[in-house]
């Protein structure tokens, strides 16, 4: 790997590790030379990279603190920071409002807690890049038409924090400029997952949304990210990059 698109030598801290797109996210900074730590409320699965493991709670703010004092006791400081943490609790447009409540104190609440603590980390030794994992869900409406005939359907907290994600991005990357620290996002679209199998019928009808005519592999999701975190990336800040096929373009 070219040295610039390398993360040799860089500590790159990860949230949320445990779900299909996490743990190649993990995988791949461990494969561009980066040592990764995953960060969450409970250790993801196993890995096959030598990748350590942090127990967080986003929503408590002493939680964030303290592992942000941990990281910095052990390594000396933090290079990167991954933000993949999402809490999906809602299953429908008219679910009690506690679930939505739930949703906003991790995707909203619990994103700004890492970004200011670790951004004001990074802040002080004037250099590192935050990434936050948003979605195309962020960018565009609700399609109903892709879910018609199956079980599947939107909720929308997801629309709602996604996109709130992105405007909260080019917030941070303007507070942090000066500082050397670049804040950006990746929007993937639609990801497939063996453990979660899709419909036929809405597997067809996304296949149509993109230029490409088709899901994503959560592999061809990671190298934007590996990029953003990369001195690749020294001049890019206050982006969102979509991985969609061309679903939002078209």
């Amino acid at each position: 790997m070219p040295p610039d698109f390398s993360l040799s030598d860089k500590i790159i801290l990860q949230f949320g590790g445990s779900g299909h797109l996490g743990r190649a996210l993990s995988t791949a900074l461990h494969g561009a030379g980066a040592t990764v730590v995953v960060a969450g409320r409970s250790p993801p699965a196993s890995d096959a990279a030598p990748i350590a493991h942090e127990s967080v709670d986003i929503t408590v703010e002493a939680s964030v603190v303290a592992l942000r004092d941990r990281l910095l006791a052990q390594h000396g400081r933090v290079d990167g920071v991954v933000f993949n943490a999402v809490n999906r609790p809602m299953t429908g447009f008219d679910d009690d409002l506690a679930a939505w409540e739930s949703s906003m104190k991790t995707n909203a609440t619990g994103l700004f807690a890492v970004a200011r603590v670790f951004g004001n980390a990074m802040a002080a030794r004037r250099a590192g890049s935050f990434v936050a994992i948003s979605s195309i869900q962020g960018m565009v409406g609700a399609n109903p038409w892709l879910y018609e005939g199956t079980s599947m359907q939107t909720v929308p907290d997801y629309f709602f924090h996604k996109a709130g994600m992105l405007n909260l991005v080019r917030y941070l990357a303007s507070h942090y400029g000066a500082t050397g620290v670049r804040v950006n996002a990746v929007s993937p679209g639609g990801i497939l997952n063996p453990e979660r199998p899709l419909p036929a019928e809405f597997l067809a009808r996304y296949g149509k949304m993109t230029m490409l005519g088709r899901l994503a592999e959560a592999h061809e999701v990671v190298g934007a990210v590996v990029f953003l975190l990369s001195d690749a990336a020294s001049y890019i800040t206050g982006a969102n990059l979509p991985v969609d096929g061309g679903y939002t373009a078209k």
